[in-house]
């Protein structure tokens, strides 16, 4: 029933794997692909020469090739290691839900100790191209016909043509999580580190041109892509004493955000400002810190909340319904710096200028002794006036210092959590109005331990992974109601 296909690097996958694997009943034979010279293929293995695993003539092949009824693709790695009736429990999810892809969670291994890595379930809004199937993905062979036949043949894509597969496949049916261990891998070392801001190192910006491509056309074809056409922006009756505020929310950063309330207190304009700083309660000296350089500078309102219940969002709730706020208000992070006098002034000139919702600028990331560290400047060039809107439902955030009309942000508010709080508040906006952009270094984001999402736990990683993907399940469901699209399926 079963044709498996396995990714390997420059050695064969241990043989005991690969001999457990085609020893089992359900799986009749494997396809090895490879880049390079091929060494002799095992019993039962078919070499196939590829540049690699996920490309669109990868695929192309395999889907010709194979007749079995399921495919098992393992892409990641040759140390997998899977359980005896990983094959069954798969096959068998399949037949009982419909869905034409399965996966499972599995266990890192590393110096003889088994650390559960548990997935999270797929949903609409799951389309940003690094959702994680893990190393383990049984696909019907019959569903990738009809999705083909359907939505047409996988491009020629050179990084994109199996995530253009996934989404086709999604379109019409489930993909469906099985929350069972049925492999191990070898842990890999170190963190996120760099991978974390992989999709906007210049390195890879025709990986992301692919990427974006297969995305729009996804959105397409579910009827929640946008043309790039704006309404103006609405004229609220809203007064302000300030025509801007930079907003700083922070709990226990004494560290680190006097050097950040001076950097936006430094900021040179030809309009007034103000700095809100909201102290969520901190237990570490930052409130006493705070108190005094108030005490110092009359631009600085020192915000401490009645509530106790709020995170980084409901921190700026707190600061743009409050009085003082400005116009517009602009963020800075309690341990990030503008890297200039005149970030504040480029921002909201633009605000103006272009009449936008929102605006966004660059960063260049720094450590904690402010030394660029790679990949240095994140511009977000994948943003662009014609596709960004669709674009933004691929990605997971979209940079920064960003800056918001106020009056417009009121209106919407921020969603209390800690974490993707401007992404929401950015996909709301970006529906219906413009953003604007500037590439140009704006701002010193600090890579230190103490950022929000430094060693993150996978417990961790997959709320925030779970959380995003749910405000793209919501966007892409009003995306549709705007265009008049009615089916639905979650």
């Amino acid at each position: 029933m079963i044709t498996a296909v396995i990714a390997i690097s420059d050695s064969l996958p241990p043989e005991r794997n690969l001999v457990g694997l085609l020893g089992h009943s359900l799986v009749r034979k494997a396809y090895l692909l490879k880049d390079g010279k091929l060494p002799d293929a095992p019993s039962g293995c078919r070499f196939l020469t590829c540049d690699s695993p996920f490309s669109g003539e990868t695929w192309n092949t395999l889907r010709e090739a194979i007749t079995t009824p399921y495919i098992l693709f393992a892409p990641w790695t040759d140390e997998i290691r899977i359980d005896p009736r990983a094959p069954e429990r798969l096959v068998a999810a399949a037949k009982a839900t419909g869905a034409a892809l399965v996966y499972a969670d599995y266990a890192e291994e590393a110096g003889g100790t088994l650390r559960e890595h548990p997935l999270i379930d797929y949903q609409a809004g799951s389309l940003r191209d690094g959702f994680s199937f893990g190393p383990l993905i049984l696909l019907e062979t019959a569903a990738i016909g009809r999705a083909i036949r359907k939505y047409g043949p996988i491009p020629a894509y050179r990084w994109a043509g199996w995530y253009d597969l996934r989404l086709k496949l999604s379109a019409d049916r489930t993909l469906f999580h099985l929350p069972e261990r049925l492999c191990t891998v070898a842990a890999e070392p170190g963190g996120t580190g760099s991978a974390h801001f992989a999709y906007v190192d210049p390195r890879n910006r025709l990986l992301q041109e692919e990427m974006e491509a297969a995305a729009t056309a996804h959105l397409k074809r579910i009827g929640a892509y946008l043309a790039p056409e704006w309404k103006d922006m609405p004229a609220y009756p809203d007064s302000f004493a300030q025509e801007a505020s930079v907003i700083i929310p922070v709990r226990n950063r004494v560290r680190t955000v006097a050097e950040a309330v001076q950097s936006a207190l430094r900021q040179q304009t030809d309009f007034a400002f103000n700095v809100l700083v909201v102290d969520n309660h901190s237990t570490d000296g930052t409130t006493k810190l705070l108190a005094d350089l108030a005490g110092r500078h009359p631009a600085l309102h020192h915000l401490v909340p009645e509530r106790r219940d709020l995170s980084i969002g409901g921190c700026w709730n707190e600061a743009i319904f409050s009085a003082p706020c400005g116009r517009y208000a602009v963020q800075l992070d309690s341990d990030d710096l503008y890297s200039g006098k005149d970030t504040l002034q480029r921002l909201v000139d633009l605000l103006r200028r272009e009449k936008c919702a929102m605006a966004v600028g660059s960063y260049t990331l720094v450590n904690e002794r402010l030394a660029e560290i790679p990949p240095g400047l994140i511009d977000h060039r994948e943003w662009t006036e014609a596709n960004g809107r669709n674009n933004a439902l691929r990605i997971n955030g979209l940079g920064a210092p960003r800056a918001f009309a106020t009056a417009l942000l009121r209106r919407i508010g921020f969603p209390n959590v800690g974490y993707g709080e401007d992404y929401a508040v950015a996909l709301r906006l970006c529906r219906e109005y413009r953003i604007g952009r500037i590439y140009e270094s704006l701002y010193l984001c600090r890579r230190w331990e103490g950022n929000t999402d430094a060693a993150l736990s996978v417990e961790q990683a997959n709320r925030y992974d779970l959380y995003k993907d749910r405000l793209r399940t919501m966007e892409i469901a009003a995306r549709r109601k705007l265009n008049g699209v009615r089916r639905w399926r979650s």
